[in-house]
């Protein structure tokens, strides 16, 4: 279980003006700035569950990421997961835990893919059966078995993604944070790795958090969502719930010569305000539909629960 009490984070840093002047002002008083990327959230994630944490850049998502993974110290506040406070650092945490970051690699690229699996196996120090087995089933069910013996730097950008899951899952995690996945990665790209993903989480039911700026990745993972904003949980709970906190309300898109732009209006109103982007705006289209998920997440994120 992870375990998230009232933990904050706040970074501090020091204002200088450019140039000399600037450096020597700094020697006699210094102006300290500073953000607070978390404020005091909570957060509780059962065993075999995967959730979606989802804001804009800088809500405090990787942050939060880090501090479970162990990377960032709190400044205040406690999480505990699996028994264990992941800063401390504990190996025995440490065995038990994966992170995967998009942008991060964590093979060497001069080197086959096996290079670099034997070396974390003597790393998690995972027996010889257990090595074997996950080697083979993992490779195969990523259908990555030929490449296995080839350069990192020679595989595609898909390849070596699945190649990075295998070293993130070689030593059966209970715990994968996933951030940003599958940044980069063409479409049968992403799709390959959500499937997987899906399948594993099926089969092995490790606590998984998932971050990522792409709504088919939530939706096709993820039953339930956190969504953060500057650095506060504004929504908690299940994805299939999301539709409901907009009430009765409709979307138009509306395409001018000029821009296109979407409104969300109450029902009542709708009959109006239609009138009035008519009269408004030389329209070239202009449809109506039921907010998507996507639409809401995004109303969220930018104006808080209940806003439009």
């Amino acid at each position: 279980m992870i375990k998230v009490q009232n933990l904050t984070k706040t970074f501090t840093s020091h204002v200088k003006e450019p140039g000399l002047v600037g450096s020597l002002k700094a020697l006699v008083k210094r102006e300290i700035r500073t953000k607070d990327a978390l404020k005091s959230v909570n957060l509780t994630i059962e065993q075999g569950e995967i959730i979606g944490l989802i804001g804009g850049n800088g809500a405090g998502k990787t942050t939060l990421v880090k501090i479970l993974a162990g990377i960032v110290h709190p400044t205040s506040g406690d999480a505990t997961i699996l028994g264990f406070r992941p800063w401390e650092r504990h190996n025995d945490y440490r065995k038990q835990m994966s992170l995967i970051m998009g942008q991060k690699a964590q093979v060497w690229w001069d080197l086959p893919a096996l290079d670099s699996f034997i070396l974390l196996k003597d790393i998690y120090q995972i027996d010889d059966a257990t090595y074997k087995y996950n080697i083979e089933f993992l490779a195969e069910t990523l259908m990555v078995k030929d490449q296995l013996r080839t350069q990192v730097r020679k595989l595609s950008l898909g390849e070596r993604m699945k190649i990075e899951l295998m070293a993130a899952l070689l030593h059966n995690p209970k715990v994968i944070f996933l951030d940003e996945p599958t940044i980069g990665l063409d479409i049968s790209a992403q799709k390959a790795v959500r499937e997987f993903m899906k399948n594993y989480q099926r089969e092995f039911k490790p606590i998984t958090i998932l971050t990522s700026h792409y709504m088919e990745d939530i939706k096709e993972l993820c039953q339930r969502i956190v969504i953060i904003k500057e650095g506060e949980f504004v929504y908690d709970g299940p994805l299939s719930d999301v539709q409901k906190l907009v009430g009765d309300e409709k979307v138009l898109n509306v395409t001018t010569q000029e821009e296109s732009f979407k409104i969300n209006v109450p029902r009542s109103e709708l009959s109006q305000k239609t009138k009035e982007v008519l009269e408004q705006h030389s329209v070239l289209d202009l449809n109506i539909h039921d907010p998507s998920i996507e639409d809401i997440i995004e109303s969220i994120m930018r104006n808080g629960v209940g806003a439009s």
